[in-house]
């Protein structure tokens, strides 16, 4: 055991008698790989919307300009070269000779109507920082920025290119069904909660992928995952159950694969004036309750007893290679664990006796979800305040918390930020919701700081790196000490394959088929 981190032949008569009678060359066979997903992905059209399945899917079947490689570099996609002309002129040089699996030539026209196709999606977020964008030629594309914006490359790397012609004919009812992209795969069969088939595309611009089929089955349950594994029906799973970790290190032919994840587990906190689960005035509203809240929240605990130690501690809500993250700035150091301290700051409230209010979760998500929601509610019970728990499956959780939302008090999701850049997290989760296009959608709490907004505005009119990190951690700073989400930790992303499989963990947690291989 190892432990690391970080086509039928048809034949005729004439055919069946020679093989009786001639030895002839084996043919080689075609490389394929199971892959054991915790969940169904959601969608196949990546307009539609974002989680982890999904994602996985989406990188597989479709390519963006830029290309965000497995350590979170940032490398010439469809797009060869950029340029940034002036302080909001960008020029994309295209790559010649790429075509969608349909045969369709990849133009420009396609990256205009993808990026002007997302303004009207659910992710308006994706082209929030586009003011225009047009085809200079058939591999030249404009786009133009309100204001001067650095990390304009990093965005793109999240906007996945779409068949201006198959898309409009198809219609996006059915793109789930009917995905389209340039990427290394293209969909062979998709049998909802049983498996996905994906077969290579042989030609793809980047060299077509070694292994030719790949299935990806959804397996929700962890111990049937560990077991799929070992008896031999998978060959790589996704999020081993911390509690299988010893179990597989121990069998042979296997090998656990973990990294450290992007992906931080954080709590968000309504504060709008009434809330839906909690009786009378929200409390949450006083900066007091959701620090009494916070100081309430035992990481240690929850990274020791549910994590079986597999989980690392937030600092704060990007991880230190981000821009935006400050040095020396922690928010265990600034809030400690400190039942006393919390009752205090509870009663100077004037919530001494507490309140109820409901947790929304997930139980098949995030890993060991359930049991972490559990032990907050046993947690805030020592300061009077009783969690309901509404704990569902995830397919049922992201349109239940969605934005706008009436119905949350409290939730537990996860959130990572890829781009290695605070800027889209702040602008997304914590901007000032319905007062700027693109930002704020998914601000679940109703959270509101002018300040706060102020300086995401300033860094997204960078055009230096240096001064937006400067913006950024400003901003960092600002949402340390107002709460309005408690970041918990950090995921530790648990791989186990069997021998005879290579597999590189990306940092992003995106499993990529095309960049793995099987003896």
């Amino acid at each position: 055991m190892k432990y690391l981190s970080q086509t039928s032949l048809g034949l005729g008569a004439l055919g069946v008698a020679l093989l009786a009678t001639t030895a002839l060359p084996a043919f080689a066979q075609e490389k394929s790989v199971t892959i054991g997903l915790t969940s169904d992905p959601s969608h196949l059209y990546p307009l539609a919307g974002e989680e982890l399945s999904s994602n996985i899917m989406y990188y597989h079947l479709y390519d963006p300009l830029v290309k965000r490689g497995p350590d979170l570099s940032f490398d010439p996609g469809l797009a060869e070269s950029w340029e940034n002309v002036d302080e909001t002129t960008w020029l994309f040089k295209l790559r010649p000779g790429v075509t969608f699996h349909n045969g369709n030539a990849f133009t420009a026209s396609d990256v205009v109507f993808t990026i002007e196709k997302a303004r009207a999606s659910i992710r308006p977020d994706l082209v929030a920082n586009i003011a225009e964008v047009r085809a200079v030629d058939d591999l030249t594309v404009e786009i133009k920025t309100p204001k001067p914006y650095a990390v304009l490359p990093n965005d793109l790397a999240e906007i996945l290119i779409l068949d201006e012609e198959y898309t409009t004919a198809t219609g996006d009812e059915k793109m789930d069904l009917m995905p389209m992209g340039t990427g290394p795969y293209m969909l062979g069969e998709w049998i909802k909660e049983e498996k996905l088939t994906l077969n290579a595309f042989d030609n793809y611009w980047a060299g077509a992928a070694g292994i030719k089929n790949v299935t990806f089955r959804p397996i929700t349950n962890p111990a049937t995952r560990t077991a799929a594994l070992l008896t031999g029906e998978v060959d790589v799973i996704q999020d081993l159950a911390v509690r299988d970790v010893d179990r597989v290190e121990r069998e042979s032919g296997f090998t656990v694969i973990t990294r450290p994840s992007l992906l931080n587990i954080v709590l968000a906190m309504d504060m709008r004036e009434k809330s839906p689960t909690i009786e009378g005035k929200n409390p949450m509203m006083d900066q007091r309750v959701r620090e009494a809240i916070a100081r309430a929240v035992d990481v240690e605990a929850i990274d020791k007893i549910v994590m079986n130690g597999l989980a690392t501690p937030s600092e704060q809500f990007v991880p230190s290679s981000h821009i935006g993250y400050v040095d020396g700035m922690s928010f265990r150091e600034m809030y400690p664990v400190d039942i006393e301290k919390a009752k205090a700051l509870m009663a100077e409230a004037g919530y001494p006796d507490g309140f109820t209010m409901t947790l929304d979760a997930t139980n098949n998500r995030y890993v060991n979800d359930a049991q972490i929601a559990q032990a907050l509610a046993s947690m805030l019970a020592k300061i009077n305040v009783t969690l309901v728990l509404n704990i569902m499956p995830k397919s049922s959780f992201w349109g239940y918390i969605r934005v706008p939302t009436e119905q949350s008090s409290f939730i537990m999701s996860g959130w990572d930020v890829p781009s290695g850049d605070a800027g889209s997290m702040y602008g997304a989760l914590f901007y000032t919701r319905d007062t700027k296009d693109g930002y704020g959608q998914v601000n679940r709490g109703s959270y509101s700081n002018p300040e706060m907004d102020a300086l995401v505005d300033k860094a997204d009119s960078s055009a230096d790196v240096n001064e937006r990190d400067a913006y950024l951690q400003e901003a960092t700073k600002i949402l340390m000490a107002d709460i309005p989400m408690i970041p918990v930790h950090y995921e530790q992303d648990i791989y186990a394959v069997r021998d005879g499989i290579t597999l590189s963990p990306r940092v992003d947690k995106f499993l990529s088929a095309y960049e793995m291989d099987v003896d």
